[in-house]
């Protein structure tokens, strides 16, 4: 029986190109019934494959539990030595976690468990390198100049944990890590956040704001480039860019439109438009949904929490009604859009159009 590996064998080899590998790939899943009511031109998007896989997450989830539980019995009677017990005790956790690993990602390739053990892992790799190398005392007095460098370790594990499993969803856990290294190291230099908002308000008195734009572009950046390299969505590389994708999303989309729109002026609401239909157009260009599902849940937000009265009820209105036309003519829309693209654009890299 020729499997998906042999397909993704075949593409490596030149034996077969992708859309070949594509085409028996859902003809494949076709069969079996997996992707019998999925259209040619829907994002493969799957967080579960069968209720068995959620079983095992609840039971992922009542062992860490208990795990979480017996370690602090062990700690409690251990005052002494707190700080190295925990170290020892998140070791064993994590080989336990690379096990479980082993067994439902790479023998099993289970998808939901997959997410959890990567979720697990990260927050137990962080809990290990900030307890055994920075000092209480110091956190404690709002002095984190000790905590990015166990935090950056604790990243550099998880690409470690991604290399070794291929968990896309890890992917967008590296971007968020890297993110609070960065955040985390500002801090400790002196940077100071006063409200939530300064992680997206570009003219707030700190650079967070800032290093959130550049994290989205980075983050967009890298997920063009696992997109570019997998344009028929066969292998999981363009797994790893939808995820990375709804991380840059709301970095760029917020950080602009706040931004633009604390102005409140009619230039500043003119360019917010205008940003927020480029936002559009490159989301249906690159065929990612997830781009215009953060600018328009941007828009709904703000609707909803600084708009009064039918003002608010009417741009909801409408952003509802422009959001079903467009998942029910995306196609169509995407074809016509594609057909007024300059001719640098790589156009032959990204997602062919099937209108």
């Amino acid at each position: 029986m020729i499997e998906r590996d042999d397909i993704k064998a075949a593409v490596a080899s030149g034996l077969i190109n992708e859309r070949q590998a594509a085409g028996l790939i859902t003809l494949s899943d076709s069969r079996r019934g997996a992707r019998e009511n999925l259209d040619a031109g829907d994002e493969p998007f799957e967080l579960f494959k069968g209720f068995n896989e959620i079983f095992i997450v609840v039971g992922l989830l009542i062992l860490s539990v208990g795990w979480f539980g017996v370690a602090t019995v062990i700690l409690s009677d251990q005052m002494a030595g707190l700080q190295r017990n925990t170290v020892v005790i998140g070791l064993i956790g994590g080989v336990i976690l690379w096990l479980l690993s082993e067994y439902f990602i790479h023998r099993r390739r289970m998808v939901a468990p997959a997410i959890a053990l990567s979720i697990m892992f990260a927050t137990n790799a962080a809990t290990v390198f900030i307890v055994g190398m920075t000092e209480p005392f110091m956190i404690a007095q709002n002095d984190f100049s000790s905590v990015p460098v166990p935090l950056f370790l604790a990243t550099l594990t998880l690409v470690v944990f991604w290399w070794r499993f291929r968990v896309p969803f890890a992917m967008a856990m590296i971007a968020v890590g890297l993110f609070a290294v960065a955040t985390v190291f500002t801090a400790s230099r002196g940077g100071q956040i006063e409200e939530i908002s300064e992680f997206f308000l570009l003219s707030a008195d700190g650079p967070f704001a800032w290093i959130t734009l550049a994290l989205g572009f980075a983050v967009f950046a890298v997920a063009m480039i696992f997109d570019m390299s997998d344009p028929h969505r066969v292998t999981r590389r363009s797994a790893n860019g939808f995820w990375l994708h709804v991380v840059a999303a709301p970095a760029l989309v917020n950080t602009m439109a706040l931004s633009l729109f604390s102005q409140d002026t009619a230039l500043s609401n003119f360019v917010l438009l205008a940003v927020l239909t480029l936002f559009a157009i490159v989301a249906i260009v690159i065929d990612r949904r997830s781009f215009l599902i953060a600018a328009i849940g941007y828009i709904v937000a703000l609707a909803a929490t600084v708009f009064d009265g039918n003002g608010a009820a009417l741009t909801i209105l409408t952003l509802g009604v422009v959001l079903l036309l467009l998942g029910a003519l995306w196609e169509r829309i995407r074809a016509r859009v594609l057909r007024m693209m300059p001719g640098f654009i790589p156009l032959h890299r990204l997602p062919p159009s099937h209108a």
